[in-house]
């Protein structure tokens, strides 16, 4: 039977308040080590995540630490740059990091996590999804906080299919990184397993800015799709959308949690910012989780602005999962943490968590929150578990 444990804004308190803030003082610090991209493209995902584990910080903190002990975050921007990651990795264990928080990408985060595997910490990804990520490719101490892409591909083909009865697709596939490669692959698996048919599947590459020729492609068709799928990274999906939409492709858009991001719904606006649905970590608000007004208000109180992406809520939980970790471990050796995240099950404000063991991959077994952008504005559609999840 699995040891369930609930984290919740005040499970962790309830563990640790008995040492007392004065007796976590006397102690050395739990030093989180974080190599989050705070420029480059991976920013929009990394910088939020930043924030948030460090409102969790100040709460463990200020309700006694973990062990007894204070917990300090330390930070080295990755520049969105795998070997810069790699060294910040490095630099952060050399300094006393007892546990690694990873980049929100494989590609950027993959390189944080080796170098913890071979210090033999436990590394945790505030939210790369390909499958990659996993225990199979990165070791057995390695763990990331989101969702597979198996997961996310299915939710939204699942979502057209048997929610909106969207038969038809045309899928774009930036060749971008792992992340935009292994999210079309799983869309496309599950969308033809339930039914659905591809009428063309396309490339683009990040950064190009032109949409011109794949247009030509889908035009030559001769039939529009009922959906389009759309995985992309960064400003370029804002692009794509409008380039679609200025020729007269109206169909729906789908996409990951790359959509996620304010700047690019502000792009689009009013105008080109509709009918577009998105797969993500989850929503910031009530209706996602009964904790996350409180969780808003202590990020409102910290920040000085209420959070806009749900990528906030993947640094807490990044956080406060390590820290009942370690609780549940009772220090912060590597493998011992390890075992715990893999016997825990975990109450998070991205959903409910519950890990393989390191033969399985470390696959996390969790929902998806679906978001709908209507006229440039998000809102929340509810949580899918998807019924036929591909093989990673």
């Amino acid at each position: 039977m699995r040891n369930t444990r609930k984290m919740l804004l005040g499970g962790v308190a309830t563990l640790v308040l008995a040492a007392g803030p004065a007796a976590a003082q006397d102690k050395e610090p739990i030093i989180i080590g974080g190599a989050m991209s705070l420029t480059g493209v991976q920013a929009p995902l990394d910088t939020p995540a930043l924030r948030g584990a460090e409102v969790a910080v100040k709460y463990l903190n200020d309700n006694g630490g973990v062990l007894g002990r204070q917990v300090e975050l330390r930070n080295i921007d990755g520049k969105s740059d795998p070997v810069t990651v790699g060294n910040a990795a490095v630099e952060l264990i050399d300094g006393g990091a007892d546990i690694i928080m990873a980049p929100c990408d494989f590609d950027f985060g993959g390189p944080a996590s080796r170098e913890a595997q071979s210090a033999g910490l436990v590394g945790i990804s505030t939210c790369a999804s390909d499958p990659l990520y996993s225990s199979w490719s990165l070791g057995d101490k390695q763990f990331t906080l989101s969702m597979w892409n198996t997961t996310m591909g299915a939710t939204a083909a699942e979502f057209a299919l048997k929610e909106n009865d969207w038969k038809t697709a045309y899928v774009v596939t930036d060749q971008f990184i792992a992340y935009t490669k292994s999210l079309s692959k799983y869309f496309n698996e599950a969308f033809t397993a339930g039914g659905g048919e591809i009428l063309l599947e396309d490339t683009y590459t990040n950064g190009d800015n032109n949409f011109t020729a794949q247009l030509a492609r889908l035009q030559a068709l001769g039939t529009k799709p009922d959906v389009i799928f759309l995985s992309s990274y960064g400003q370029d999906i804002g692009s794509i959308i409008r380039a679609l939409r200025e020729v007269g492709y109206d169909a729906p858009v789908l996409g990951g949690d790359a959509y996620d991001d304010p700047a690019m719904h502000e792009a689009l606006g009013e105008r080109f910012g509709n009918d577009i649905y998105f797969v993500t970590h989850t929503w910031m608000g009530p209706e996602a989780h009964p904790k996350m007004p409180e969780f808003i208000d202590l990020y409102t109180q910290m920040h000085g602005a209420p959070p806009d992406t749900s990528f906030v809520s993947t640094g807490w939980d990044t956080v406060m999962m390590m820290a009942q970790a370690i609780e549940a471990a009772g220090s912060t050796d590597g493998a011992a943490v390890a075992t715990a995240l893999e016997e825990g099950e975990f109450d998070l404000l991205t959903g409910k968590l519950d890990y393989a063991d390191a033969a399985g991959g470390h696959m996390p077994m969790k929902a998806a929150a679906l978001i709908k952008l209507e006229g440039g504005q998000p809102s929340f559609v509810g949580w899918r578990t998807p019924e036929n999840v591909p093989a990673p």
